[in-house]
């Protein structure tokens, strides 16, 4: 069951790989953001390959699981993922409505 999930996550691991290669070459990411998914992507398959590389850390916060300390900063990259995107899009809501104003007052001359 276990060389199962890391069988799963290693290959997830190297899509996400793939898929990220993909973005770059079509243009779609910068070379940083490349960069940091690849490190990412790069991190993730070295845990799901070696799951004892996280037992330090498991045992210096005092989590009983290497799974528990995953779920952790799963969820904690999900907030922070969700509350950048929060951000990003309200920027892009302000300067839409700032265009429509615009559009709206030239079209009201």
């Amino acid at each position: 069951m276990v060389m199962g999930i890391q069988i799963a996550g290693f290959l997830f691991g190297l899509f996400m790989l793939y898929y990220s290669f993909l973005n770059y070459k079509r243009k779609e990411f910068t070379t940083k953001e490349f960069s940091f998914w690849v490190l990412v992507w790069l991190a993730f398959v070295a845990v799901a390959l070696f799951p004892s590389i996280l037992d330090p850390i498991t045992q210096r916060f005092g989590f009983f699981r290497t799974l528990d300390v995953l779920i952790i900063t799963g969820f904690l990259f999900l907030i922070s993922a969700v509350f950048y995107t929060y951000t990003v899009v309200r920027k892009v809501q302000r300067k839409v409505e700032v265009v429509v104003r615009e559009i709206a007052m030239r079209k009201k001359r």
